[in-house]
């Protein structure tokens, strides 16, 4: 069930009620004004270059706005983080005081005793979203409290996530254990009550930060979960392409249905077992995945491996991405906010120069 409207016109005037001058003034709390464009973003319907047209074309100052900005600017971060690294393994340090390589089963089961937090897992459970600082809680919890590595805990948020995003996803949970950051990321419970507007005691969080720091194992968190991550694929349509058109390939990463719009191709929703073998996602995400693909017109649906698609000798193309490392064709580049590519090794590096160049071109 999709709790998020789907068809390309809501989407858009979900863009124009955008208010990224509130954003930056109670992001952190849980019921603050958050964008819920995110899940947009991650599928490739919306670009990071889009929404910041849009809002430049509303009249905001950029530097007025520039931590709606600067969010904006993280996305473009991650994925040029994962075109150039490997993140799947620790990236910049070894995590450390790791007991296991599973995820928590009263993590899983929202029964870890953290009553925001276990909410916030029913409710991902339920909806397919979860506020960004829960994220870093739940992963704080996982990791530097559970003292699980980081991997499998992320896969499991990513599997629920609608806005599931592997490099965003991996690499904040990194900058979380300290493999991606100079330390571990900590919350107590006066930090969860005061972002989550609860009012908790007496948990094993409840204590101050020097105690947090030195933290052993919880019982509650000892046990592992036998967590499935089971992907429930669709049918493939039927088809057999055999002309000359150029054959336009979708994933779950490109769903842009203004992607060579004006061009007669044949469309493909291409969903490939070895990719969600790798990086698996639930019902809920699987199905928000086929509900915007049908924006595309024409679209097919294909279960099976980019060498297995019936379309004889045509043309392909595709849009970069760090999944589509085996699809052959001409490769068209993403929409980014500003021409800045390769690694950095710090957000604020990269947006020292994407912030120069985007402010100056929007002056």
């Amino acid at each position: 069930m999709n709790f998020l409207k789907t068809d390309y016109i809501s989407i858009l005037e979900k863009v124009d009620k955008v208010n990224p001058l509130r954003y930056a003034f109670n992001r952190n709390y849980i019921d603050g004004d958050v964008s819920r464009l995110s899940p947009y973003i991650s599928r490739g319907v919306l670009s990071t270059d889009h929404v910041l047209k849009n809002l430049v074309n509303r009249g905001f100052d950029l530097s007025k706005i520039e931590k709606f900005v600067q969010e904006l600017a993280w996305r473009d971060y991650w994925q040029l983080v994962w075109q150039e690294k490997d993140i799947n393994r620790d990236i910049k340090n070894p995590q450390s005081d790791i007991l296991s390589y599973g995820v928590s089963k009263n993590i899983v089961d929202h029964n870890s005793g953290i009553k925001a937090l276990d909410t916030a897992i029913k409710e991902l459970y339920k909806t397919g979203y979860l506020h960004n600082h829960l994220r870093m809680y739940i992963a704080a919890l996982s990791v530097n409290v559970a003292k699980n590595h980081w991997k499998v805990p992320a896969k499991w948020m990513y599997y629920h996530l609608l806005d599931g995003d592997w490099a965003s996803n991996s690499l904040s949970w990194q900058w979380v254990a300290g493999t991606n950051s100079s330390k571990k990321y900590m919350a107590n419970q006066d930090n969860i009550n005061k972002y989550t507007r609860t009012q908790q005691k007496k948990t094993y969080l409840d204590i101050g930060y020097p105690e947090l720091s030195t933290i052993l194992q919880p019982e509650a968190l000892k046990e592992l979960s036998s967590f499935d991550f089971e992907v429930v694929y669709p049918e493939s349509d039927l088809f057999n392409i055999n002309d000359a058109k150029t054959v336009c390939i979708y994933n779950y990463y490109n769903l842009d249905p203004n992607w060579r719009k004006e061009s007669n191709y044949h469309r493909i929703l291409l969903i490939e077992p070895s990719v969600f073998d790798f990086q698996p996602i639930g019902e809920n995400a699987m199905n928000f995945m086929l509900s915007l693909s049908k924006n595309i017109e024409g679209i097919k649906i294909f279960v099976g491996e980019f060498d297995e698609l019936p379309i004889g000798k045509s043309q392909v193309v595709f849009k970069e991405h760090p999944n589509n490392h085996n699809y052959k064709g001409i490769k068209d580049e993403r929409d980014w906010m500003s021409s800045v590519k390769g690694y950095h090794s710090s957000f604020f590096s990269f947006w020292k120069k994407a912030k120069k160049e985007i402010f100056r071109k929007y002056a």
